[in-house]
């Protein structure tokens, strides 16, 4: 009986010791491809940000048609507001 109860606290230690160094290996490998992850990441924001900056002109140029009515109706409104307001008074100086 004893050397059963041996040999279950062998393999249960044994069973622990390989628990707690898949852990290490888990974390290690976890931070590492949490780093990879992370610089990936920043680079492929970067490459995006370079590809929305050199596709944003022609983007806008394409949907002109589509805003100009709305512009054309945005600058008339700005015209007849700054024509018809009164502008104030000269302020005197001595």
């Amino acid at each position: 009986m004893i050397e059963l109860m041996l040999i279950v606290m062998v393999v249960g230690a044994l069973w622990v010791a390989g628990a707690l160094v898949g852990l290490v290996f888990k974390l290690i490998f976890g931070v590492i491809g949490g780093l990879f992850g992370v610089l990936a990441g920043a680079l492929g924001l970067c490459i995006a940000g370079l590809v929305m900056l050199l596709v944003l002109p022609l983007v806008a140029l394409s949907l002109l048609p589509v805003f100009l009515p709305a512009l054309m109706l945005f600058g008339l409104v700005w015209l007849v507001v700054h024509l018809v307001r009164r502008h104030p008074a000269a302020p005197i100086t001595h």
